[in-house]
């Protein structure tokens, strides 16, 4: 049962009873008991050396820091920017009159817009959650809506910059690739967005993102912008995945046709010039025969206008040492008698009867 004076009868936190003064002067027994544990005789000046070596401690322990191999440390003296420091183990003034902030300037970082990476540790790496599907809602030049993610990767290029010049810098480069995004998606229609002009936009993109980075002086350098999925909306997707479908039979099939026309035209390009070579050579070849034969018969006739009948003899037996060789049986003719010999066989072998 509770007591009159309002008091439930339970003992407080330290031990003590239902009096707040009993429990104060309980609470402070206690403490010189443990520092008298602590240090034989419990004197203030004991008390007091304790807490040298406790402060000399912290000091000690806020006094060095380490900066990992791919940042730098921008060092802080009463919030002053002091100086900028190497990767390596570096020591500064402790109890908070130094401050370290490290950056990593040699790391690549990037942002997300539309989708979310799991596990990941940076927060303005991913799209906010009640934001994420409006980043990705654009309207194009010819008044139609895409569904655009992308990627924006960066580095930080100037840490004194990035830390101080401008107030969250990286809300603001998301701020900054969301309005660049927008503006050069509203120039181009759906179809270059979504089929053809995927490389102009990044291009584009990266090229206006690098620029307002160095207006604003974020200490950013923008390394890459890269489009990941380009959707129509969810009601008329499955009409545009269908005209995405067609588009792309159309350039497989004028590819096909190209690389036909890059196989057959070479090749009867070739036969021609086979052709036309050939004609040419034979064409050369009758023309030097041609030739030949006039100058043979034109040296011929010379020799015949001096010796008729010596000429006329030596041809006709050259012409029969051309033909005999050829006719297996001959006749042989006596010129006197005029009287035809019996078959001669020039051709069998010697004791052969004939």
């Amino acid at each position: 049962m509770p007591s009159q004076n309002g008091n439930d009868g339970r003992r407080g936190p330290w031990g003590g009873g239902a009096n707040p003064a009993s429990d104060m002067e309980d609470l402070v027994r206690q403490v010189q008991d443990r520092l008298k544990q602590i240090m034989p005789g419990g004197s203030p000046r004991g008390i007091i050396a304790l807490a040298i070596l406790a402060l000399a401690g912290l000091g000690a322990w806020t006094a060095y820091y380490t900066v990992p191999s791919d940042s730098v440390a921008v060092v802080q003296r009463f919030g002053k920017y002091l100086k900028e420091v190497p990767p390596g183990l570096h020591f500064k003034l402790p109890l908070g009159i130094d401050a370290a902030t490290v950056v990593p300037v040699k790391r690549q970082l990037k942002q997300e817009f539309g989708f979310t990476t799991p596990g990941a540790n940076d927060p303005y790496q991913s799209s906010r959650r009640r934001d994420g599907k409006r980043e990705t809602q654009m309207v194009t030049g010819d008044l139609n809506a895409a569904l655009v993610e992308w990627v924006v990767q960066y580095r930080i290029s100037d840490p004194v910059k990035f830390l101080f010049e401008v107030r969250e810098p990286s809300e603001t480069l998301r701020y900054v690739s969301e309005s660049v995004m927008r503006e050069v998606v509203g120039d181009r229609t759906v179809d270059e967005v979504i089929t053809i002009g995927r490389q102009e936009i990044e291009t584009e993109a990266l090229t206006k993102m690098q620029a307002l980075s160095t207006k604003y002086a974020m200490g950013i350098s923008i390394d890459q912008v890269q489009l990941k999925n380009i959707n129509p909306p969810e009601p008329v997707q499955e009409s545009f995945n269908e005209v995405n479908q067609a588009q792309q039979e159309k350039e497989k099939l004028i590819n096909e046709a190209r690389r036909d026309y890059n196989k057959v035209i070479p090749l009867a390009e070739g036969e021609k010039d086979q052709r036309i070579r050939e004609a040419d050579g034979y064409r050369l070849k009758r023309i030097n025969e041609a030739e030949g034969d006039v100058a043979r018969f034109s040296a011929l006739l010379a020799e015949y206008s001096k010796a008729p009948e010596v000429t006329r003899r030596r041809i006709y037996i050259e012409t029969l040492q051309d033909i005999m060789p050829s006719v297996r049986s001959k006749i042989i003719v006596d010129e006197q008698t005029r009287s035809i010999l019996p078959l001669l066989n020039l051709n069998s072998q010697k004791g052969d009867r004939p």
